[in-house]
């Protein structure tokens, strides 16, 4: 095993990932293929990428119906997070500041979702999905049978004093730096010969038997649907349309076909996914947003076919099995969801906040008015200069003096004496029962 690590991906963070986790799983499910299909070995690879690529996605289900929980819920309380935001609108003062804070948490507690959202699913999900690509693109080193194959190739390159000239490859590019560490010649070599054409891999493997052995079984293993995984579309279609037999229009149709379907695919995910509807009543940030992520699905779909023509088509591969077991698994979620009575929902929620709030000692009935203990007395938005205030509105804004302050908050005091017995001292609960009073008095 110690063989097989020496060739994979040394990032600190993508590289454990790959290497302790992905790896072992799509090496587990390579084994198992080759046990069902025997002698079969047309396309191993192949078939191990889209296995794996299902089993990962079903691992992750948990995590993405959480995400779709979310925008679903999301969609529901915006307009009450809007009409917060509404409230304090051009109040950049502390006290309101902390009580918008305080009602923006209760709306989320009510909902029953974190105000991060989706963010925490994302962080676990992203990670695992670009090692994904890391596995993918280095095959030979987490699959321990496909590299004892290419191993007796890379010794006929040494042995035969070519591996200076494999260096001038132009896919050897990426993987120069690996020959300066010190053992891993044989690892670069492979690394080297996993990204040659066929034309190339069959030039260097030599003619010693044992090669052109190892040569026939890493093509049965890595081409499905007759193209090399390891290269990708744009290659394959040059070396297809240059071949010196004539054309090969089938080669050709089907590389061209990776980068279309990738496209396809991923449009069909994306409109399968939660759309929030537009709403005049949004923040600019929140309408910024929206239309982001609108452009985004437009251009997802285009990027996908740029990247996945110019990657390797194992990569493709991955991408189309991909795009298909999200768009089935988005299907049969958005059932599930749909089903969701977002009311009950919402009185559970209700519930366990307020049992929460109980178990602290504190009285969910007299949370609100803490809330807004600071805000009562906030003076009106002043006019602009120039514009007068009508009678009304002088009539309607009382301005509170410091010392009326402290004179109405005593008298909440003294009022709620009787009440403040049963709350332990400065408590939460008996501040709460003292705003309440105060409040109360303060509105008369």
């Amino acid at each position: 095993m110690s063989g097989i690590l020496l060739t994979t991906y040394q990032g600190k963070i993508l590289g454990p990932i790959a290497k302790f986790i992905l790896g072992p799983i799509i090496n587990a499910i390579f084994i198992f293929l080759d046990k069902i299909l025997g002698s079969f070995d047309k396309g191993l690879i192949g078939l191990a990428i889209i296995l794996f690529t299902l089993v990962i996605y079903l691992c992750l289900t948990p995590l993405t119906i959480k995400q779709q929980k979310f925008s679903k819920l999301s969609a529901k309380m915006n307009p009450e997070l809007q009409a917060v935001q509404a409230r304090y609108k051009g109040k950049q003062d502390n006290e309101s500041m902390m009580a918008m804070n305080q009602e923006t948490k209760a709306v989320y507690a009510k909902y029953g979702v974190s105000p991060s959202g989706s963010c925490v699913q994302l962080l676990i999900q992203m990670p695992i999905l670009f090692a994904l690509y890391r596995v993918i693109y280095s095959m030979p080193a987490y699959i321990a049978t496909l590299k004892t194959q290419f191993e007796v190739v890379a010794r006929s390159v040494i042995a035969n004093g070519l591996v200076e000239e494999i260096k001038t490859i132009k896919s050897a590019a990426p993987y120069l730096k690996n020959f300066d560490i010190e053992g891993n010649e044989l690892n670069a070599v492979i690394d080297v010969l996993n990204s040659m054409n066929e034309a190339d891999l069959t030039k260097y493997a030599g003619t010693a038997s044992d090669s052109l052995s190892a040569l026939a079984k890493i093509k049965e293993y890595n081409y499905f649907l007759g193209m090399n995984l390891s290269n990708s579309p744009s290659n394959i279609i040059a070396s297809a349309w240059n071949n010196a037999d004539g054309k090969q229009w089938g080669l050709i149709i089907a590389a061209v076909m990776i980068p279309l379907l990738a496209a396809a695919t991923q449009w069909i995910n994306t409109k399968l996914m939660p759309q929030q509807s537009d709403n005049s009543n949004q923040s600019d940030s929140q309408s910024s947003m929206q239309q982001s992520m609108k452009m985004m699905n437009t251009f997802m779909p285009i990027m996908s076919a740029v990247f996945c023509f110019s990657f390797s088509t194992g990569i493709g591969i991955y991408w189309i099995a991909g795009a298909v077991i999200r768009s089935i698994q988005q299907i049969v979620i958005n059932k599930q969801i749909d089903k969701i009575d977002v009311d009950e929902l919402v009185k559970k929620n209700e519930e366990k906040r307020k049992e929460k709030l109980i178990k602290k000692g504190i009285d969910p009935s007299k949370v609100n008015s803490y809330a807004t203990m600071n805000t009562k007395n906030i003076a009106a938005p002043s006019k602009p200069s120039g514009q007068k205030r009508s009678m009304s509105e002088k009539a309607s804004v009382k301005p509170v003096s410091g010392k009326a302050q402290d004179k109405a908050l005593e008298d909440a005091m003294e009022s709620s004496s009787g009440t403040q017995k049963k709350y332990k001292p400065g408590s939460i609960a008996a501040k709460a029962n003292m705003v309440r009073d105060y409040n109360e008095n303060n509105n008369q």
